[in-house]
């Protein structure tokens, strides 16, 4: 009988767990939360600060909110992180700040015309919304 070796066991998140791809309500769910959040520190923002806060400035607390906390170690936002969803790139690894980035700015394509681009997950295999696509990520339960 031959030996036959085998490959080292790999620590590949898509190959040691089934995968199991997040839905529309999770991910609405997830959207609402951290809505909520960006809403609250935009009010503090404006009262510390005044009316003369710019919406530039909303703009930019939303992309690193975003950006920084699904690129960070969690790989997911706060509401993300409440329904037990992270964001990965297509192996199921942690994604760079630049693809957050431009998973984030690829939400205002998503938006554009009735919010098709984040409906059409609902009949993706990999549940990918427009801007997932755009960026090669994938949000799972996990």
């Amino acid at each position: 009988m031959d030996y036959q070796p085998q490959p080292p066991a790999s620590t590949d998140l898509f190959q040691s767990e089934p995968i199991i791809y997040a839905g529309f309500w999770e991910r609405f769910g997830a959207a609402f939360i951290d809505g909520l959040i960006l809403i609250g520190v935009n009010l503090v923002i404006r009262f510390l600060f005044g009316q003369t806060t710019s919406d530039v400035t909303g703009l930019i607390i939303g992309w690193l909110y975003g950006a920084l906390l699904e690129s960070g170690p969690n790989q997911a936002t706060i509401g993300k992180k409440a329904l037990g969803l992270k964001v990965t790139n297509m192996e199921g690894e942690r994604i760079s700040f630049a693809q957050a980035t431009g998973r984030h700015f690829g939400k205002l394509l998503s938006a554009l015309i009735i919010f098709i681009g984040y409906l059409i997950m609902i009949w993706d295999e990999k549940k990918q919304t427009l801007h997932d696509k755009m960026a090669n990520t994938l949000v799972v339960k996990g």
